[in-house]
């Protein structure tokens, strides 16, 4: 039994409800973050209240907490689930109301947030690393948004998994954007490269990190359109997440990606990330 926290009380997972009439079940109004935890210690937790800030902001929902409150409630969370490496889910609704697409006024915002293991990625992932498709990116402009509405994503992800794939990496317009529920780097002529931010792809925190860990360790790298073409060409293809890391994809749509083996720039930086997961504390 894991310990959630909802609207100002921890609980019990099976005590949890919301009511029917919650924007965030009728229409997906509302947002998301999830957060690592490694040995009790939340990773990066200003940069992803940041990003939360700014996903309320974008859909105009008032973040019910200060900076010290959500301290105090997710280091509250992680200490009821044992602390230990776990994954903190974090979901702010605009609340319960008449059902009216319009923005209802003076409404209680609906928070709620649980924790449960982190696993790390299988062995044999890292060793020969995986597989992805390509698929059109038909999602809506707003994907800097961590909306919880994420139809598309569930929809393209499950194409990569019937087709015997872990990832969707999505293409709009002729160049590629991000994976389904990851961001995307390739490495080029011993150049690490991923897409600009914009409208079309979620501002990862491991994504900056990524950018952060190769600009002190002198690593060449770049934020540039990726099309098409630079994708199937790269020489190495990385998907990052919070949860997943860095993860090299080893064969494109049933093509080997370079000697289909994870390359020695993602050896590299797959340390220095461990490094840098050791170094912090809470």
């Amino acid at each position: 039994m894991s310990i959630v926290y909802l609207n100002g009380k921890f609980m019990p997972d099976h005590a949890a409800c919301v009511p029917v009439l919650d924007r965030g079940f009728i229409f997906g109004d509302g947002i998301y973050e999830v957060i690592p935890v490694y040995h009790g210690c939340l990773f990066r937790l200003p940069e992803h209240l940041q990003r939360l800030q700014n996903s309320l902001d974008a859909i105009r929902i008032v973040n019910p907490h200060s900076t010290q409150e959500w301290h105090t409630i997710l280091n509250e969370l992680i200490d009821k689930n044992n602390s230990g490496n776990l994954s903190v889910y974090l979901q702010v609704t605009r609340g319960v109301a008449k059902r009216d697409h319009a923005l209802p006024e003076n409404i209680q915002p609906t928070v709620f947030a649980m924790a449960n293991p982190l696993l790390p990625p299988e062995k044999a992932m890292l060793q020969n690393g995986v597989r992805a498709i390509t698929g059109d990116d038909y999602r809506w402009r707003n994907c800097h948004i961590k909306a919880i509405s994420l139809l598309p994503n569930i929809l393209l992800r499950q194409q990569a998994i019937d087709a015997g794939a872990y990832e969707t990496i999505l293409l709009r317009d002729g160049e590629a954007t991000e994976g389904a529920a990851s961001n995307l780097f390739i490495v080029e002529n011993n150049v690490l490269v991923t897409p600009p931010k914009g409208p079309f792809l979620l501002p990862g925190i491991t994504r900056d990190l990524i950018l952060e860990l190769a600009i002190q360790n002198h690593i060449a790298c770049e934020e540039s359109v990726i099309s098409e073409k630079r994708l199937r060409s790269a020489d190495e293809i990385w998907l990052t997440s919070s949860t997943r890391e860095i993860l090299p994809v080893t064969y494109l749509d049933n093509q080997p990606v370079g000697d289909a083996k994870p390359g020695p720039l993602w050896h590299t930086m797959v340390d220095l990330y461990q490094t840098f997961k050791q170094s912090f504390s809470r």
